[in-house]
């Protein structure tokens, strides 16, 4: 049970082996994707293994960061006090030009303004002073 006191905070992800190199990446402002070096796969989120071939054999590469919307829904009541001043925003699944999906959220403009294959690009933000950068989409310049 969340103590009435943390229930304002927003919880931060928590970096372990498989993803601390992507982590890394963000907090450079950059998206890295996992590639298989057997089968040529790209993945995300981060493993220890390629979810295609079974292959330990990965490395990270740089993404483009652009993609588009798959879908999304628009969150008009908050999950928690931490996310209250928040709504309305949006909750994005986005295909990347590179092909695996992530879930994000959108920042920069209206989040009622978001359609399906909306293109989008990557946004590293920085969360106050924690050190901790998250990745978010913005409408495509």
């Amino acid at each position: 049970m969340i103590n009435p006191k943390e229930a304002h905070i927003k919880p931060l992800p928590m970096p372990d082996a498989d993803s601390e190199a992507y982590w890394r990446g963000i907090r450079e402002g950059k998206l890295l994707l996992q590639h298989c070096k057997q089968c040529g796969h790209v993945q995300f989120y981060q493993q220890a293994i390629c979810r295609e071939c079974g292959s330990e054999h990965l490395e990270h590469r740089p993404a483009s960061g652009r993609g588009t919307v798959h879908s999304f829904s628009v969150v008009y009541r908050a999950p928690g006090p931490a996310f209250k001043h928040d709504t309305p925003y949006a909750v994005l699944l986005v295909e990347l030009a590179e092909g695996p999906r992530m879930i994000s959220s959108f920042v920069g403009d209206d989040p009622l303004a978001v359609t399906f294959d909306m293109p989008v690009e990557l946004v590293c933000e920085p969360v106050g002073d924690t050190g901790v950068v998250l990745p978010r989409f913005r409408a495509a310049r």
